[in-house]
């Protein structure tokens, strides 16, 4: 990734994937080690970053581009065949795999500003089998350097409440704005942003039945009077484009007389509200949605917020169901599965990062043409080098 500013050779993070994913342990007997497995990592994102999307398409590219990779891979026994692809994702514990991500995610951060981390989840659908249910992810995305900071699967018969406190255990968020919705408005969960030196922008529905009635009153209340004596503020923004018009108005307070058991919420200084319209083809719907947050700020700065937490899903999951068919891929072995799905949200931030003007499937599909231009992708993170 770029940095906001020039830095000096020692300056620049060390982005290159065997330095941080050497680690890693391998989970196989030592007398079935034909291939090197940081051969087999690379290979894979790889093959990713050019279209595969499953064990027996890897095992494809890594064959038709076999003489390229020997360039940058030691391949002591050629091209792994797509059972020990499967077998190896397989045996690799997701944390493991995650923890080397994380460490990869850590030296990219140190040359960007994450200022707001979005968090929210996504299911595979086509994931389940006979006795286990399709597998479903919670994701950290930075928004603006739209880079994929981690995940953490939901455990069966769970849900997100018990797996983002976890993915908040991976994360360094230090002095930036996290957006969750409103299955993540929970108590606990906003002590731990508090605690990691974070702030919190909470959407708030019925889950959460005496909050958000008080939000509603205190709200009603407020307008009523015009807001006297209250600290406010508001924030419109107004869209045409794609044959619809939108509408929106923010509006926080800075004002928590009215909450039952404010105190219980780590370092609320907020509540607000977002009326919405949207005009399509003469028809106008209407929305109202409430919030919380920590950040004792203007009106505009929790618009743009609430705004950009939608890039988690137009840039990260949007692309992952369209440009990668997640959604239709059938690996279901779980740790196989998640494993892989790690490798995909590895491979869109890559490819985001590639200034080229193209389409993140176009840049895929000249990935998978050319070597040259795979090269530069991988390069230009640090990621392949000479050996």
């Amino acid at each position: 990734m770029a940095a906001s500013s020039p830095a000096s050779p020692s300056q620049t993070p060390d982005l290159s994937i065997p330095k941080h994913f050497a680690k890693l342990k391998d989970p196989r007997r030592a007398h079935r080690r034909l291939h090197r497995l940081q051969d087999i990592i690379v290979i894979a994102l790889c093959a990713v970053i050019a279209g595969a999307q499953d064990w027996q398409e890897i095992e494809t590219f890594g064959r038709k581009r076999r003489d390229w990779l020997k360039r940058f891979l030691q391949l002591p026994n050629g091209i792994p065949s797509h059972d020990t692809f499967e077998r190896v994702f397989d045996r690799l514990k997701p944390s493991a795999f995650q923890a080397c991500f994380r460490e990869w995610v850590q030296a990219v951060q140190e040359a960007l500003d994450i200022k707001h981390v979005a968090i929210d989840g996504k299911t595979l659908r086509s994931s389940g089998a006979a006795n286990l249910g399709p597998l479903h992810l919670v994701s950290a995305w930075a928004t603006a350097q739209r880079l994929s900071l981690g995940q953490v699967a939901v455990a069966d018969k769970s849900n997100e409440i018990t797996a983002i406190p976890a993915l908040l255990d991976l994360l360094d968020l230090h002095g930036a704005l996290v957006t969750i919705d409103a299955m993540g408005c929970q108590k606990a969960i906003a002590r731990k942003i508090k605690d990691q030196g974070a702030d919190y922008i909470l959407t708030v529905k019925e889950n959460q039945e005496h909050l958000w009635e008080d939000i509603q009153a205190s709200l009603a209340q407020a307008f009523e009077t015009d807001f006297a004596g209250l600290e406010h503020d508001t924030y419109e923004t107004r869209e045409r484009g794609h044959g619809r018009d939108e509408y929106r108005c923010y509006t926080v307070l800075h004002h928590l007389d009215g909450l039952r058991h404010a105190d219980d919420w780590a370092g609320l200084t907020t509540i607000g509200m977002c009326y919405s319209e949207r005009t399509v083809k003469g028809v106008t719907s209407e929305e109202i949605r409430y919030f919380i947050g920590s950040k004792k700020a203007r009106a505009k700065v929790y618009g743009k917020a609430l705004r950009g937490h939608w890039g988690i899903e137009n840039s990260l999951h949007w692309h992952l169901d369209v440009t990668f068919d997640e959604d239709d891929n059938r690996v279901t072995k779980r740790n196989g599965a998640e494993n892989l799905a790690l490798l995909r949200r590895l491979t869109l931030s890559l490819l985001q990062a590639h200034p080229a003007k193209l389409s993140i499937a176009k840049k895929r599909f000249a990935a998978a043409l050319d070597p040259d231009f795979l090269e530069e992708i991988l390069r230009g993170d640090g990621i392949l080098e000479n050996r």
